[in-house]
């Protein structure tokens, strides 16, 4: 483990951003997102989760894919690929750095997305450690320990020192970058680091969610939800506003588009939603026509579809952003809740 004192991260930062972009939590226009570091940014890493999940940086929400032009009888397919360097993100809480593996699991799949694959090969994840979570917090539901960040590298942030650990080969190399300023921890800054991870366990033993149920949502439970009759009551508060898709860190859904230019066809990629009436819409019509097909997929992706594909693991981090989002609390502890204590009723 390595260390800095806290009144020298900033150099910290600008010594990342001077070797490749380094992105942080910002706060500006009363929001926080994970935007370019700059000696004069509101760089806020006691907030903690920004607006938009980290996946935008490896799945964008719209990317131009290609270009088609005609020169005669002659069709010119250009591809729009943008290069993708090394960059950082400092300040990923481990949902959202759990959230990208599952992502990989999706994107690297194949035939791999390269978009996808260029993009976080270029990637380093610096994620933070918790020391604060909020009511609407409930990853350790989903096997998260919030104070064992993950990411490439794993940091702890104390009122005296930023603590740091590379995991992963891209983590040794930017560590390396980084000597001139990182020293090592001594017995002293472990036992500090130990004693905010105690501190943080015994905030999550006392959050509202800390007893969320998963037990029996597993990729063989297909038939024990999928005609459950409390959709019916779930799904009604619903608006299809497609919100919890958006700000979700797990979801991947896009659709494909073209668009005339006027002088050439643009093809690009973006973020869809299954909450919408036209999701997968095709010339035969949409295979989920009412709003409780929609609102049922969505969950049963995350809960049950995705786990039957992967071994297990559930689509969701429990990051606590449907929860604060949504209009009309209709999230997935609800779901959980609902169907859940229904099928141990029963």
């Amino acid at each position: 483990m390595l260390t800095i004192p806290l009144s020298q991260v900033d150099a910290l930062f600008s010594l990342i951003d001077s070797k490749m972009p380094l992105y942080i939590p910002i706060q500006a226009q009363g929001q926080v997102s994970f935007g370019r570091w700059a000696p004069d940014a509101q760089v806020r890493l006691d907030h903690l989760l920004p607006a938009r999940p980290v996946k935008e940086f490896f799945f964008p929400q719209t990317e131009n894919i290609a270009s088609f032009q005609t020169k005669g009888k002659e069709l010119v397919i250009e591809e729009s690929r943008e290069a993708s360097g090394a960059f950082a993100v400092f300040g990923v809480r481990a949902c959202d750095a759990r959230s990208v593996s599952l992502l990989d699991r999706v994107f690297f799949d194949e035939p791999a997305d390269t978009f996808y694959q260029a993009r976080r090969e270029g990637g380093i994840l610096i994620a933070l450690a918790c020391g604060a979570p909020e009511e609407t917090c409930f990853c350790t539901a989903f096997g998260v320990d919030p104070t064992e960040p993950g990411g490439d590298v794993s940091a702890w942030l104390s009122d005296k020192a930023l603590y740091w650990e590379c995991l992963t080969e891209k983590g040794a190399k930017l560590t390396a970058l980084l000597s001139d300023l990182l020293t090592d921890a001594g017995s002293q800054d472990e036992e500090a680091v130990k004693a905010q991870q105690e501190e943080t366990r015994a905030i999550l033993g006392r959050l509202p969610l800390n007893d969320l149920d998963l037990d029996g949502f597993t990729g063989d439970s297909t038939m024990d939800f999928f005609d459950a009759p409390q959709w019916k009551g779930l799904h009604e508060a619903c608006l299809g506003c497609g919100a919890c898709t958006f700000i979700c860190p797990t979801c991947h859904c896009y659709d494909i588009q073209d668009f005339d230019t006027g002088h050439g066809v643009r093809r690009f990629r973006c973020w869809d939603s299954c909450m919408y009436s036209d999701f997968t819409l095709m010339s035969h019509g949409n295979p989920r026509q009412s709003q409780l097909e929609r609102f049922r997929q969505r969950f049963m992706h995350k809960l049950v579809y995705y786990p039957a594909n992967h071994e297990g693991i559930h689509a969701c981090v429990g990051c606590g952003r449907c929860i604060s989002k949504c209009p009309v609390s209709a999230n997935i502890t609800k779901v959980i809740n609902t169907l859940g204590v229904d099928q141990h009723v029963s």
